[in-house]
């Protein structure tokens, strides 16, 4: 990207910025006055839409941007509060809440503009953004459609990318009778009905503990005083910080992709263990489950069972330790973690603990178990006629 291109680029970031901080001042404003009146109108869209409106009649540094990105940031914002009101609706704890939108300060805030189909065109391989801004862009894939709208964002490294939005493609893969049950775990990021398809623990962050703990005390040495500017010292450490915690994040990428396209292509229907692992972050396990990746694992093979048209089905995790996947039994008290096998106290059966909440994922999602390993386990026929 030209260096033109990337003034433009940050330009019209500062003006996008400016009108998100602006609603979010708004939005505090209108509720703290409603609060205080004991009314319950809120500040929506038409309402955002207007001021952005006077205030490009009233601001030419405003004006002289695309009001394409503004409008945009606009719907982005509505979209974010709509959803940590509708959290707080239904009262979900605060692990697994959205958070209400913040202010987006110049040196933390990474630039996100997003064009609609009016805002942008692709002529001669380069990208024409509205405003009269042009990029050249190297292409990682040919589109398969046409875009209907295209986000353009910069990572912590200083990189640009363009993210088109495109018709979704389903390219099916041929059917193969068999069928998965996948509890997620932190010993093994997934553990599964077949032994083949297990994921370990690939300790991606743990490798590169070394680089990243040099890296932090090289900031911290560097470190610029409050309301001071950092030194190039500085900026190079937190650089090649960036870079390093980028390439933990690609091969986690890299590790779930690869293990969900597996499972994809050899099972027509998996059980998903319906996991959140946001409250991980709070036990002492919180440095090894972030670097399990769980969360982006999961993702993965829900986006990778969209693309090739398998059946993925959540199951919800509550009491999947505790109940037998050959008798449907339940124990009486929680296993603590350090007892790894399950044994049945009313059937009898033992197996290791995580490859019977695997099994129990299949009951749940109605799945029938001998399509996983091609045996029916015991106990099956009797609970299908109880």
């Amino acid at each position: 990207m030209s260096s033109t291109a990337r003034t433009a680029l940050a330009a019209e970031w500062d003006r996008c910025r400016w009108v998100w901080n602006e609603c979010v001042a708004k939005s505090k404003a209108v509720y703290l006055r409603n609060k205080a009146a004991g009314e319950k109108q809120t500040c929506g869209p038409a309402q955002f839409d207007k001021m952005l409106t006077e205030a490009r009649k009233a601001t030419p540094w405003l004006r002289e941007g695309s009001s394409v990105p503004q409008q945009q940031i606009i719907r982005d914002f509505g979209r974010s509060r709509a959803k940590a009101y509708k959290d707080i609706r239904e009262r979900l704890p605060m692990s697994r809440r959205a958070g209400m939108p913040k202010w987006k300060s110049k040196r933390e805030a990474l630039p996100s503009l997003n064009y609609t189909k009016r805002g942008f065109r692709l002529k001669d391989g380069r990208l024409h953004l509205a405003g009269g801004i042009v990029v050249t862009v190297v292409w990682s894939r040919d589109l398969p459609g046409e875009p209907s709208s295209v986000r353009v964002y910069q990572d912590s490294l200083g990189h640009w990318y363009a993210s088109f939005v495109v018709p979704a493609e389903v390219h099916l893969l041929p059917q193969t009778g068999r069928v998965l049950g996948v509890d997620w775990g932190v010993k093994e990021t997934a553990t599964t009905t077949s032994d083949a398809h297990d994921l370990p623990h690939a300790g991606h962050g743990q490798k590169a503990r070394a680089k990243l703990t040099r890296y932090d005390r090289m900031m911290a040495r560097r470190r610029p005083k409050k309301g001071k500017p950092g030194s190039k010292g500085y900026r190079e450490a937190r650089k090649l910080r960036a870079k390093a915690h980028k390439k933990v994040a690609r091969q986690r990428e890299d590790t779930g992709r690869k293990w969900a396209k597996k499972v994809v292509r050899d099972h027509d229907a998996v059980a998903v263990e319906d996991f959140r692992p946001k409250f991980l972050a709070q036990t002492t396990l919180a440095r090894k489950a972030t670097d399990a990746a769980i969360g982006a694992t999961k993702t993965a093979l829900l986006e990778m069972g969209r693309k090739h048209g398998r059946d993925i089905r959540l199951v919800h995790p509550a009491h999947t330790t505790m109940d037998c996947a050959h008798c449907d039994a339940r124990a009486k008290h929680r296993l603590p973690l350090g007892e790894r096998t399950y044994t049945c106290t009313a059937c009898g059966a033992v197996s290791p603990r995580d490859k019977n909440s695997a099994r129990v994922m299949l009951v749940r999602a109605g799945l029938n178990p001998a399509g996983a390993d091609g045996g029916r386990p015991p106990g099956a026929l009797l609970k299908k006629a109880a």
